[in-house]
């Protein structure tokens, strides 16, 4: 019950202290550690003043009473039997600030140190999870957020963790003056207190409207990574509408709003740091007052407790100022608290078995899924035999490439069962699974690299690795093209592939599936968005694997699944009929009809 209790309060007062300490465990710790060091050191470099003060009106005389509780200093310095003269004195000051240089240094350091192992394990963290994010969800998200939150949002947040720790070095700096200034006079860190309130009633109203600046600006920020990525997508299209101005508009509004926000921001942060030192002389003036005209105070211990005053009063101020930088920016970090969690929920769910390859069959019973409230498959029944080609055709939105994304893993079963070897699907390792089928789709997949590379997906080019690659090249009849080329498989190919054509693409993206070894052999719309000479060169390229790969074909155009084994009619998330090419031409009016259109 206490520990549950314990978990709430810290959830609810140090949600943000939760996150970073999540990061960054015991090395927070040894930041708070060095930061009190620092302080501490300083406090007793400023608390040797007050005897030197005193030899000013006695230059041999040293009171250790006059240090109040911090009088064990100088009577640890007299035990030790060191005479208290004016050089003993500067002495030890001189080493209690060497000190505190050494510790402030460390601290520094320290600080860098952690800050770049900080935003190093957010960049892992968001890596592994996206990768390990289910495809279901993928496509749900928001694909402009995950941009921003990955990139931009890393960086202000890092910059929250910096002003979220700043704010608590002040923090432990006032602490300690405060003390120093109690052991002195107490009567002193009740004026601390007094004007602390003071200030902090002053800057509320300005934290306030930071935080929600900074949301604001956050949600903008996700909005307008999103317009950007279909900006850089669809641009041919805009650009050949002349529907990009109307677009570009919708670019500027959004524009508009983030440096709207950024504005405020940065005139709330103005606000902060033209307060400061009004409020500062402001509170030193008071205390100065009080202390000579109320409490009738020493002149010595005045003057030091003024400098420990105004030293807090400076970490108070400074303090003020790192916790609205850290308002600023925390629309960020709550986001991204928000991102990683919705990161662990959207995880792929993965069973235990550990698939070996493709020996039998794969069946389907009853197999319906829907987005949220959109049925796309309904109760599908079918059965796919070992190094069968089956061709998957029908109309746009009849639900054959969401069939195929099941199949191949990249989605979960909504109802029912797929069986694959004999094992329920659910209970299969999902990447053991992935990795034995080859996936093509109609807009070719390749990288900014050699064509080695492209086809190795970056394998150590070892004797048997290249003998893989020739083989690949081979089935994929890439060879005459490869050593056409001046640096052959190292050539570069450019940006997304801007020295090939989109034969030569696809060819790599089929090349690349058969060299990582697959069982399964998946193409969707592969050759549609190809000329008709470059379409048939590759369907010979396809023909050739026929009976070695289980082969799973989605096209529209029907010249491609001649000699597919068996061809499945969808219709609105079903499978309405099924058979060998020839058969469903004599016995499929529909078929017969989808033909004869693409005759015409």
């Amino acid at each position: 019950m206490g520990k549950i209790f314990l978990e709430k309060f810290f959830e609810k007062y140090f949600e943000s202290f939760t996150y970073f300490f999540k990061r960054l465990k015991y090395r927070i710790f040894i930041r708070m550690g060095l930061s009190i060091c620092v302080g501490v050191l300083d406090g007793f470099g400023l608390a040797m003043f007050l005897p030197l003060l005193q030899m000013i009106e006695e230059p041999s005389v040293v009171d250790p009473d006059s240090l109040g509780k911090l009088s064990f200093l100088l009577n640890g310095l007299s035990s030790l039997g060191l005479h208290l003269n004016l050089t003993t004195i500067l002495i030890i000051m001189c080493i209690f600030f060497i000190l505190k240089g050494f510790a402030q240094y460390g601290n520094n350091m320290y600080n860098v140190t952690l800050r770049q192992f900080f935003v190093k394990t957010i960049r892992i963290f968001l890596s592994k999870n996206l990768s390990k994010m289910s495809y279901k969800d993928f496509v749900l998200a928001d694909a402009g957020r995950i941009q921003n939150t990955m990139s931009g949002e890393v960086t202000r947040v890092s910059k929250a963790y910096e002003s979220y720790f700043g704010a608590f070095q002040q923090v432990v700096m006032v602490t300690v003056y405060m003390m120093f200034a109690f052991f002195i006079d107490a009567q002193f860190a009740l004026l601390i207190c007094l004007g602390g309130a003071l200030t902090n009633l002053i800057y509320r109203k300005l934290y306030k409207a930071t935080k929600v600046s900074s949301k604001r600006l956050t949600k903008n920020t996700n909005h307008y990574q999103g317009l950007i990525l279909q900006f850089v997508s669809n641009f041919k299209y805009l650009k050949a509408t002349q529907f990009i101005d109307n677009y570009n508009d919708k670019l500027i509004k959004n524009i508009k709003k983030i440096e709207e926000n950024n504005r405020r921001i940065g005139h709330l942060n103005s606000m902060v740091n033209a307060l400061r030192e009004p409020i500062l002389i402001l509170v030193v003036s008071a205390v100065i007052l009080a202390q000579v005209n109320l409490f009738e105070g020493a002149l010595g211990v005045i003057l030091i407790s003024l400098l420990f005053f105004y030293r807090a009063l400076a970490a108070l101020i400074l303090l003020q100022t790192q916790y609205n930088d850290f308002l600023a920016v925390s629309g960020s970090l709550d986001n991204m608290k928000n991102f990683e969690r919705e990161l662990e929920e959207a995880k792929e769910k993965n069973g235990k078995h550990h698939f070996e390859g493709f020996q039998s069959d794969i069946k389907l019973f009853d197999v319906s899924f829907g987005f949220l409230e959109n049925q796309i498959l309904k109760r599908l029944n079918l059965e796919i035999r070992k190094n069968e080609t089956i061709a998957f055709v029908g109309e746009s939105g009849s639900g054959k490439t969401t069939l195929i994304n099941i199949i191949s893993g990249l989605l979960p079963v909504t109802s029912g069962n797929m069986v694959i070897d004999g094992i329920d699907s659910k209970e299969l390792n999902k990447n053991s699974y992935s990795r034995r089928v080859g996936y093509i789709t109609q807009e070719p997949v390749v990288f900014t690299d050699t064509i080695f590379n492209n086809i190795s997906f970056w394998a150590e080019p070892t004797a048997e690795n290249h003998q893989r690659f020739q083989w690949a090249l081979q089935q994929a009849s890439l060879i005459d093209f490869i050593q056409s080329l001046p640096d052959k498989e190292n050539t570069m190919i450019g940006h997304n592939g801007v020295n090939l054509s989109g034969g030569q693409k696809q060819r790599i993206s089929i090349a690349r599936e058969l060299f990582k070894e697959v069982d399964i052999l998946v193409l969707d719309e592969a050759t549609s968005a190809l000329d008709s000479e470059t379409e048939e060169a590759i369907q010979r390229g396809i023909d050739q694997l026929h009976g070695k790969y289980t082969i799973l074909v989605v096209a529209h155009r029907l010249s491609t699944i001649k000699n597919a084994d068996r061809i499945i009619i969808m219709d609105k998330g079903e499978i309405v009929e099924e058979g060998a090419f020839k058969e469903l031409v004599q016995k499929s009016l529909k078929f017969q009809k989808m033909v004869e259109l693409q005759v015409m």
